[in-house]
């Protein structure tokens, strides 16, 4: 066998792929359910929270920072090892997808904080004072003036980080979900052939190209126009 025919062999074997295939396919439903999940969740919460710090309660903005920093400075598979292994010893016992979910939405909800945050902060003086000054209260002026330009800004920087914590769901193999990754793995253990992590990479294209694509129409549709 030449070294072309080895390589196709092992990385490109058509019947492998067909067998697998079908596992590969419920890893991959697996993954998008679970990225819509923590893309909801930890989006709304983000946004929760610089709301909250909108307000300028200190000790509150204390503890804020100081969660989102948390999360922002640990690697997420060290929290999803965390949550998974260590809250079991207080009780609480989370399944491997729960633990994924958990941790991923907690890393996305520190980083699009900190998003929402900047964009607030970036909305002009000028605008409060004078949606103030026709008789808007707090609230209003953040809802109906504030968060619609503040918004605007964020949508670059949060498609790409949203893009980027839900490929994180590839993590959720340590702790045994069956998601792409972790379904491309349980069959090239059953087959013996790497040609099914080539099918979860395929999967992961298959997935992830019309996700990076929306995100560029979403930055261009909403874009400030110059």
């Amino acid at each position: 066998m030449s070294g072309l025919e080895n390589f196709l062999f092992s990385f490109f074997n058509l019947k492998v792929m067909a067998t697998y295939l079908p596992l590969v396919a419920q890893g991959l439903a697996l993954t998008v359910l679970l990225a819509l999940l923590i893309v909801v969740a930890g989006l709304a919460l983000g946004l929760a929270l610089a709301v909250l710090r909108s307000f300028g309660i200190r000790p509150l903005n204390w503890l804020i920072i100081f969660t989102v920093d948390l999360f922002r400075a640990l690697p997420p598979l060290v929290i999803i090892v965390l949550l998974f292994f260590g809250l079991p010893t207080l009780g609480i016992g989370l399944s491997g997808f729960a633990a994924t979910w958990l941790s991923l939405t907690l890393v996305l909800m520190a980083f699009s904080e900190e998003i929402y945050w900047a964009g607030i902060t970036a909305v002009p003086k000028g605008q409060w004072e004078a949606a103030r000054s026709t008789g808007l209260s707090f609230l209003q002026t953040l809802r109906m003036v504030v968060l619609p330009q503040a918004l605007r800004i964020t949508i670059p920087p949060l498609t790409n980080r949203t893009i980027a914590i839900t490929k994180g769901t590839a993590l959720g193999s340590v702790v045994g979900v069956a998601e792409i990754l972790g379904a491309s793995q349980s069959a090239m253990s059953f087959s013996a052939n790497p040609s099914a992590l080539t099918l979860g990479a395929i999967a992961y294209l298959v997935l992830f190209i019309p996700v990076v694509a929306l995100g560029r129409w979403i930055e261009t549709r909403f874009a400030w126009k110059r």
